[in-house]
């Protein structure tokens, strides 16, 4: 397959979306590390909505836009989805990488990525590894896995099998993790998909109902160890700032969970995944490894139900409103401003 916007066809142009909210220094060193790769051809663009910035970050950031080193977007909300969303729609790559705004990259980053599309025309997306900070020590040695088990491709189990931090072995994966992936342009233009506005919170499981639509393409989603990064995993911002302690938290985790079940799964597959989410999340056992007081569990089991009607309620409204808020906002937004043009001229 042939990239149009390439420079040479070893080339493609790469977009490198950033979405972020409310981060400071790990934004700016993570940007540095873009701005620093050895792949000759490729924009970034930061979704930028934090209410504000320290200001040196400020003047940081205004900087680089200024010199066109990044193309740096403010928006007045907050979703994660909606951010990659709105960032599809003004890149220009062949290639779209999306990284968080708290990660380290190697210089060959972004050229690792790349080298899998160039060999293979039935791959549509990498999945990276992703070293996250506070795992860097089971990283190597007794915790190493070759290959992932044949339950890592069931959809319905998968979310507890899947390890996209201590495999080593390239091979075909369910999904990618949102701080570490890529995919061709053509997902989005060719077939039309989009991230699911309508994960909330800390977006948790977004990824994975997108990339549960994307095998309907045809394409394969590739695991590459070598496409890797460090995932620092900040305590706060991030790009819809919520403790994982907090009682929203807890109701939009179950809620996104159902959600993508009850959109992108069997019956059979669901019922698994009910199962095991009451078994590890409600019930708190291995590998969750949960308080399993009474009122503890009590606490869980009522979110768990309350998510699962909300999620239902979700896919009901879907019947009359696809739950796309903020791309239905942007779309106003750019149509606002060129019926301003017209009427200008």
């Amino acid at each position: 397959m042939e990239f149009p916007n390439s420079s040479t066809n070893n080339h493609p142009l790469v977009t490198v979306i950033i979405p972020t909210y409310g981060r400071e220094e790990p934004l700016r060193d993570s940007i540095a590390d873009v701005l620093n790769q050895n792949y000759p051809n490729f924009e970034v663009l930061v979704v930028d909505q934090s209410p504000t910035h320290q200001a040196d970050i400020q003047s940081y950031l205004e900087e680089l836009a200024a010199k066109d080193k990044i193309k740096w977007f403010r928006l007045n909300w907050a979703s994660l989805p909606g951010a990659r969303n709105y960032g599809v729609r003004r890149s220009a790559g062949e290639i779209i990488i999306f990284i968080d705004d708290d990660v380290k990259l190697t210089p060959d980053y972004i050229s690792n990525h790349v080298k899998n599309y160039l060999q293979n025309p039935e791959i549509g997306a990498v999945a990276g590894r992703v070293f996250d900070r506070m795992k860097l020590g089971e990283s190597k040695g007794e915790f190493e896995i070759e290959y992932l088990p044949p339950e890592a491709m069931n959809p319905g189990i998968a979310w507890y099998h899947i390890d996209l931090v201590h495999t080593i072995k390239p091979q075909q994966v369910l999904s990618a993790r949102g701080c570490n992936m890529s995919f061709r342009r053509e997902i989005f233009t060719k077939y039309g998909l989009r991230f699911d506005e309508r994960f909330r919170g800390s977006a948790v499981r977004e990824e994975s109902d997108f990339c549960l639509r994307f095998r309907k393409t045809g394409y394969k989603i590739w695991y590459d160890p070598e496409a890797c990064l460090v995932h620092l995993g900040e305590e706060t911002g991030g790009c819809h700032d919520i403790s994982m302690r907090s009682l929203k938290y807890q109701f939009t985790f179950y809620h996104n969970h159902f959600l993508m079940a009850m959109k992108n799964l069997t019956a059979s597959q669901a019922l698994r995944l009910y199962a095991r989410l009451f078994d590890c999340h409600v019930l708190g056992r291995p590998p969750c490894h949960k308080s399993g007081s009474p009122i503890k569990v009590l606490t869980r089991g009522i979110f768990y139900i309350l998510g699962f009607f909300n999620a239902l309620g979700s896919l009901i409204r879907s019947l009359w409103d696809d739950g796309q808020i903020y791309s239905r906002l942007d779309q106003e937004s750019i149509t606002k401003s060129s019926e301003s043009l017209v009427i200008s001229h």
